[in-house]
């Protein structure tokens, strides 16, 4: 059974685990809210590890701390920035407002580590207390803020990384697939040629263009307000305080974090959350637009347009035998409709700033880390196990093209639209080709018609 020791904050006394290094706050909160189960992830908790690391480095220096006192902070921010205790971070990710007690639970953490480092008992907060010395100079407001930030910006490198791969491996098949044509598709309809070298090259400049405006939105997180305290003020913190932190956060992450320009403004709002979140959002449309596209374009395989094939990855039913399904891209159509749900939780979290903060911040940090994570790892595997395998089938493709109706558009500069229509009428209701009622319709030099309607002309 489980054994208990007792605690206190300044509400009273709390039983916690015998072994617990979290305090009364943090037992409070879980208490409090079992929601979801849900915590809020390792990217997180690294940094908030790192703004505490940084708080407790600047204080040493200007002599806010006791050298012994600061350095065992410095330390134990340091294990929790590598995972040592990832299970002492148990407060559900939906919690108290504006992430209070996530705050607490990482000031309780390294508080009793310290201690225990210093050689006193673990929760010994006589001798390192985790808000007068761990939380020295920081609040909620302004930690949980910096805390989001940091924490995409980490999330936000592996899926730079896989969607940069992800446009390179369209790209290569938009250049293998150059010369097969193919019927265009409007409404899903017939319409003229097209390549299938430049249908990909539609998606793999779709990603590109995605890519820049992930960099956009990552140089806004730059902006960092650590220091602002409680409403932006600075309240009990040394004039040196902030940019000396700001500097240490930004050696030891390698991102160019600044001090934001506008501090009550990053206080009042998640702006750099928002922003991202607009900025997945909108990748995961064009996601979901590019493989359903490669889901209709593999359909069949024998009545469907079957112009692509795509890598067999798994069985695709419990009850037809050989059926394989487009499984990757059907994962990948969840994991963007996941997204833009986030999308919408983040918004509506927004609205949850009023006067000085933002209430609402622990969910914002919940989905906009999740949707870094499931868009990384989702890409990561529909790169691998389906793009980099897609094939075509050449004599499909040929096929669709010489059935297709809308040859009949190359007729209009030779006969005017009026006429091509009636011979994409006909063609329609006799089951032939366009190439073929031109000839008995016109009465056009047949060189001429078969220059005019040659599909590699049209492209």
């Amino acid at each position: 059974m489980t054994q208990f020791r007792t605690t206190h904050d300044t509400l009273g006394e709390v039983k916690i685990p015998i072994d617990a290094y979290y305090g009364a706050q943090t037992q409070r909160a879980r208490d409090n809210f079992p929601i979801s189960g849900l915590k809020l992830p390792r990217a997180f908790i690294k940094a908030q590890g790192l703004i505490k690391w940084a708080a407790a480095q600047a204080h040493l220096d200007l002599g806010e701390l006791p050298k012994n006192m600061g350095q065992a902070i410095v330390t134990a921010a340091e294990e929790v920035i590598k995972g040592n205790w990832d299970d002492e971070f148990v407060v559900d990710a939906f919690q108290a407002g504006a992430g209070t007690s996530q705050n607490m639970n990482v000031n309780e953490v390294i508080a009793s580590r310290a201690a225990e480092l210093l050689g006193a008992e673990r929760g010994n907060y006589e001798q390192v207390h985790p808000n007068d010395h761990v939380n020295k100079a920081q609040s909620t407001n302004d930690t949980i803020h910096v805390a989001i930030n940091l924490a995409a910006l980490d999330c936000l490198e592996p899926l730079l990384l896989v969607l940069k791969r992800l446009h390179n491996t369209f790209q290569k098949k938009e250049e293998a697939f150059a010369h097969i044509i193919k019927s265009g598709r409007t409404h899903l309809q017939d319409a003229v040629p097209i390549s299938l070298g430049q249908e990909f090259s539609g998606y793999a400049h779709t990603l590109h263009d995605q890519y820049q405006r992930l960099l956009q939105a990552r140089s806004g997180l730059y902006e960092i307000g650590l220091g602002g305290n409680a409403v932006g003020t600075g309240i009990n913190s040394h004039p040196q305080y902030a940019q000396r932190a700001i500097q240490y956060l930004a050696e030891k992450t390698g991102f160019p974090l600044r001090p934001a320009q506008g501090r009550f403004m990053f206080m009042q709002n998640t702006h750099g959350a928002i922003h991202l979140s607009g900025a997945l959002k909108e990748l995961a449309l064009h996601l979901i637009k590019i493989t359903s596209d490669l889901r209709l374009l593999s359909s069949g395989p024998r009545t469907g347009l079957a112009e692509i094939r795509l890598p067999a990855v798994q069985p695709g039913s419990s009850i037809m035998p050989g059926k394989v399904n487009p499984v990757m891209l059907e994962m990948m159509y969840m994991v963007c409709a996941q997204v833009i749900g986030n999308h919408e939780t983040i918004t509506i979290a927004g609205l949850g700033s009023q006067l000085e903060i933002n209430v609402m911040m622990p969910v914002v940090a919940h989905n906009l880390l999740q949707s870094l994570t499931l868009l990384a790892h989702s890409m990561d595997v529909v790169e691998k196990k389906c793009i980099l395998g897609i094939e075509a089938d050449e004599k499909r493709c040929q096929y669709w093209v010489e059935q297709s109706l809308s040859l009949a558009t190359a007729l209009n500069p030779l006969i005017g639209y009026e006429k091509a229509a009636k011979i994409a009428k006909k063609a329609y209701q006799e089951g032939k080709r366009i190439i073929d009622v031109a000839k008995e319709e016109t009465g056009i030099d047949e060189k001429v018609l078969d220059k005019a309607l040659d599909p590699n002309q049209l492209i």
